[in-house]
């Protein structure tokens, strides 16, 4: 379980988003709650989509790129029979089809696990021409997008019935559920679309430990939790007073502990003060500062 900390003003805050808010609209009601306009997110979940949006409050913004954010893990449902321009349950019907053929659901998983080139739906956030391919799309614009590599780790058949299924997926950032639920109605013989879609986990934050979206009341300062536990793969080093002040001010300082980065917290309160690398030679013992994060700003 994570510990909110009700003295920081710099770090994460774990919201679960519901149906028909975009992410914008979450990060607006932080900055609201949180008296902020320094607010951002890790990893946007469609208006349909629901559960856990990792907000970052404050200087926590500038540690977004180091946030371990996968695997991404999402619970489905998967209708078959009819596919939609959207690839979700939003969107126009587009094609009907017969019912799954069960028989082919071992093998037809198989082949949409691992690393894949996945074609994202017509209606996403990718830039075509210098603009959104959703907005192509819905001007009745045909469009065509490359594949991307992904990665999906593993299926967990959660439920069936005769024309869906539930599945629990771990998958790599960048994955579209919406798009594996199209192709997994042609690798079963029909089409399909994705009825549902909940992200329970990113990395290692979980959907349980999340703020609802109606608990961000304006002004509520909803106690934030510390980045520290986003980022387990770094190596943290506790510093003495006098190395903070020095990594504020960009100056390397001796390392005491092996590996290419590490977080820097302060000795006396575990709050994160840079994130550090070690020098250009990697036989100096040091640890250069890359992102330092100033002392904590009050909120008005």
């Amino acid at each position: 379980m994570l510990t909110p900390d009700p003295t920081l003003l710099d770090g994460l805050l774990l919201v679960d988003k519901p149906a028909g808010v975009t992410s914008h609209d979450v990060v607006a009601r932080v900055r609201r709650s949180q008296r902020t306009r320094r607010v951002g997110h890790a990893g946007t979940l469609d208006p349909f989509a629901t559960g856990l949006l990792v907000c970052a409050v404050g200087q926590a913004t500038r540690l977004l790129p180091y946030v371990l954010g996968e695997p991404k893990v999402y619970r489905t449902r998967i209708a078959f029979g009819r596919a939609t321009d959207t690839d979700d349950s939003t969107g126009t019907e587009i094609a009907q089809g017969p019912a799954p053929q069960w028989s082919r659901l071992t093998d037809a998983l198989a082949s949409l696990t691992g690393p894949l080139q996945q074609v994202p739906p017509a209606y996403s956030a990718k830039h075509v021409d210098g603009e959104r391919a959703y907005a192509k799309a819905r001007r009745g614009e045909a469009v065509s997008l490359p594949p991307v590599a992904i990665t999906v780790h593993a299926w967990e058949e959660l439920a069936r019935g005769a024309d869906w299924l539930d599945a629990e997926i771990r998958c790599s950032g960048g994955t579209y559920i919406r798009a594996l639920a199209r192709d997994l109605g042609q690798a079963l013989g029909t089409v399909a679309h994705c009825a549902s879609l909940r992200r329970v986990a990113s990395g290692p934050l979980l959907v349980e430990h999340a703020r609802s979206f109606d608990a961000l009341a304006p002004g509520a300062m909803v106690p934030l939790t510390s980045a520290l536990v986003a980022m387990p793969h770094l190596p943290v080093q506790r510093l003495a007073p006098d190395d903070v002040s020095n990594v504020r001010l960009g100056r390397t300082i001796e390392a005491s502990i092996d590996g290419a980065s590490a977080v820097l917290v302060r000795e006396d309160t575990g709050h994160i003060v840079a994130i550090a690398e070690r020098g250009l030679r990697h036989d100096t013992g040091v640890w250069q500062p890359r992102v330092v994060l100033g002392e904590p700003e009050p909120r008005p």
